[in-house]
C-alpha cells in the first residue's frame, strides 16, 4: 500500500513537471548544445555529462527490474531489453561520437539524472513487478504495433545522429544545413524518432509509466525542435522554408 502510494505520487509528479517544462521550454530554450550560455553555474565535459545524467536508465532501471518477481518471464524480457537497447547505446555509445570541448551545466546535469533515477524506477518497478503480462501479450497487436513503432523510431534516430556527427570534416567548426531524408521534412529527425520510441514503448507496455513517459518527452523534445528551428532559420537565410520543426507536415 505504501508503495503504491509513492508509485502514484511519482507519476503524478512527473506529469505536473512535464507541464512546466513544457511552459518553461516554450519562453527558455534549455542551456545545453547550440544553445549553451552562461549563468547556470558550474560546467562540465559534455561527453561525460550525457554519461552520468542517462546512467540511471541503465543501471537503475536494471537493478530494479532484477529485483522484481516477473523479471525472469517473457514478456518484461522483451520489454526491458527494448529499453536497454536505446539507453545503452544512449549511455555509453553516443556521447563518444560527440566532438569534444562541449560543456554542460551540472544544473542540468543533477536535473536529467533526477528525472531517468526516477523514471527508470516508474517503468522498471511496472515491468518486473506491479505489471501483469502474460506470454500471449507477445503476439497482440498492441505489442506488435507498439514494437513496430519503437524499432522505426530507434532507426531513424540512430541515422539522424549519424547525419549530424558526419556534417563537419575533421579540423571543421560551425554548424551547417543538414540534408536528405526526413531532414527535407523536420528539422529535428532525431527528436521525432525518439518520440516514435517512446510512443511504440507504452503501447506495447500498455503501462501508465510508459504513458507517463511519452508525455515528458514531447513536453522537453517538442519545445527544444521548435527552438532548434527557429536557430537554423535565423541563421542560414537559405534554411529549407517547407521544414517543420519535429513531426512531419504538422509541426
Amino acid at each position: 500500500m505504501i508503495e503504491a502510494d509513492l508509485y502514484a505520487r511519482l507519476i503524478v509528479g512527473v506529469l505536473l513537471t512535464a507541464a512546466v517544462s513544457a511552459l518553461a521550454l516554450h519562453f527558455l530554450s534549455a542551456p545545453y548544445g547550440r544553445h549553451a550560455r552562461g549563468g547556470w553555474g558550474p560546467t562540465m565535459d559534455t561527453r561525460h555529462a550525457w554519461v552520468v545524467m542517462e546512467s540511471p536508465a541503465v543501471l537503475a532501471f536494471l537493478a530494479i527490474f532484477c529485483a522484481g518477481s516477473h523479471a525472469l518471464e517473457a514478456t518484461p524480457l522483451v520489454l526491458a531489453a527494448m529499453w536497454q537497447a536505446h539507453y545503452l547505446q544512449r549511455t555509453f555509445v553516443f556521447p563518444f561520437s560527440m566532438r569534444p570541448g562541449g560543456r554542460t551545466p551540472v544544473s542540468v546535469v543533477a536535473m536529467g539524472f533526477t528525472f531517468n533515477l526516477i523514471n527508470a524506477y516508474l517503468n522498471a518497478r511496472w515491468l518486473s513487478e506491479l505489471g501483469s503480462y502474460t506470454d500471449a501479450w507477445l503476439y497482440s497487436p498492441a505489442f506488435i504495433i507498439g514494437l513496430i513503432l519503437f524499432v522505426t523510431g530507434y532507426r531513424i534516430n540512430r541515422w539522424a545522429d549519424r547525419v549530424l556527427a558526419g556534417l563537419r570534416r575533421p579540423g571543421e567548426t560551425g554548424y551547417k544545413i543538414p540534408r536528405g531524408g526526413l531532414y527535407e521534412l523536420v528539422s529535428c529527425p532525431n527528436y521525432f524518432g525518439e518520440l516514435l520510441e517512446w510512443t511504440g514503448f507504452a503501447l506495447a507496455a500498455a503501462s501508465l509509466a510508459g504513458w507517463t513517459f511519452v508525455v515528458f518527452t514531447a513536453a522537453n523534445l517538442i519545445p527544444r525542435a521548435l527552438s532548434h528551428h527557429r536557430w537554423y532559420r535565423q541563421r542560414f537565410p537559405d534554411y529549407p522554408r517547407g521544414r517543420k520543426a519535429v513531426l512531419p507536415f504538422l509541426l
